[in-house]
């Protein structure tokens, strides 16, 4: 995931924060801090144990408990996470990294088209790690007889331990909503995926997703609740996202780059005018030519090179001044779902076949949507 920093491994799997995960923490200290009196008041009623607030309440110390939980709370979701991977890489599924973002946390998994029977236990991992660690959590809290110290310090602990346990509880049950792609949802496709195909059984668990994303969004908006309303602008995208990925999985799952790729490759020189290509693509209506120098691929020219260089320059400058020189190329028995992720992650409309160091052949989003429409029909 774009935008995110490795802060190390566990069990080989790559740990990583997004940014905004630096943003969440403090406000969620923020806004529990801020109701701690009334959080406080809660737990001791619905746990049936007093609570001193003398030290909950003193100073800056709502704030500070407030970044403990919330940091807790984190602690819970990356473990929630890593349940699912260990449970998909038990199945012989590749994770990628497991990303701590604003919203919770993130498995990136290598799973074209996934096996109901697999993503069934996978999906409830998750969840029921969130139950458990909640139990733990308000154990913890009832043997607060266990620590040694004032009626205060015993106030500090069982708020602290009853606010994560109430926490990862309430993890597991939203997790247990089936809004795709959610836990929930997840479940809800893989019971659909075994009496009916995988696509028609996404198709429905989406459309359901999208069903509570909207439910979500106007109750945030009437309870005036703007994390519910992000969390329902993310279940929708979200929802719509995947089902479209499973289904171009699905459709393009048999197929090779060399099935469906161009050929020959119309190439231009290095030293090839740039107004000279600008031309060239108005003729051919290809908004990209592969740069070769001698046989070998060296570059890629893309109408988005040339609009990057201002219009008063372009008269004295040649393809290898703006060229791409990094160019990604996959060889003839590449899976087209390879070129369609590789696509989609690096924003880039074609990809260049290459056997020996030398150009064969290039594939371009438009072929695979092509590929796409003839199979759907």
């Amino acid at each position: 995931m774009e935008a995110s920093l490795q802060i190390g491994t566990l069990f080989g799997i790559p740990i990583r924060l997004h940014w905004t995960f630096l943003l969440v923490i403090p406000l969620f200290a923020w806004i529990i801090g801020s109701q701690i009196g009334l959080t406080t008041g809660l737990l001791a009623d619905l746990f049936g144990v007093p609570i001193d607030q003398s030290l909950i309440t003193s100073g800056f110390i709502p704030y500070i408990l407030g970044g403990v939980v919330s940091l807790g709370l984190f602690v819970g979701v990356f473990i929630h996470e890593l349940a699912h991977s260990l449970i998909a890489r038990a199945n012989r599924i590749k994770i990628n990294s497991i990303t701590l973002l604003i919203l919770g946390g993130v498995s990136s998994m290598e799973d074209d088209v996934p096996d109901p029977r697999v993503e069934l236990p996978m999906a409830l991992a998750g969840p029921v790690t969130s139950l458990v660690l909640g139990i733990i959590c308000i154990g913890l809290m009832y043997a607060h007889r266990l620590v040694e110290g004032s009626a205060a310090v015993e106030g500090v602990w069982i708020f602290v331990w009853g606010y994560l346990g109430l926490l990862n509880v309430i993890l597991f049950g939203f997790n247990l909503i089936p809004a795709f792609p959610m836990d929930g949802g997840r479940v809800l496709r893989a019971w659909l995926a075994k009496r009916m195909p995988l696509t028609r059984a996404t198709k429905i668990a989406a459309d359901i997703g999208k069903g509570f994303a909207v439910l979500f969004g106007i109750f945030g908006f009437v309870v005036f609740n703007p994390i519910l309303i992000i969390i329902a602008f993310f279940i929708y995208i979200g929802a719509n996202q995947e089902s479209a990925q499973v289904q171009y999985n699905v459709l393009l799952r048999d197929l090779t780059l060399g099935d469906v790729m161009s050929g020959p490759v119309m190439t231009v020189p290095p030293e090839m005018p740039l107004p000279k290509v600008v031309q060239l693509m108005y003729t051919t209506k290809h908004l990209g030519f592969p740069v070769v120098d001698r046989d070998v691929l060296v570059g890629m020219i893309t109408l988005d090179d040339v609009h990057r260089t201002p219009e008063i320059d372009r008269e004295a400058m040649q393809v290898k001044d703006v060229m791409t020189r990094q160019v990604l190329t996959l060889p003839p028995s590449s899976p087209l779902t390879d070129a369609l992720r590789i696509m989609s992650i690096k924003n880039i409309g074609r990809i260049p076949v290459v056997t020996d160091q030398t150009i064969v052949g290039i594939v371009t989003r438009t072929d695979i949507l092509k590929v796409m429409e003839l199979r759907e029909g």
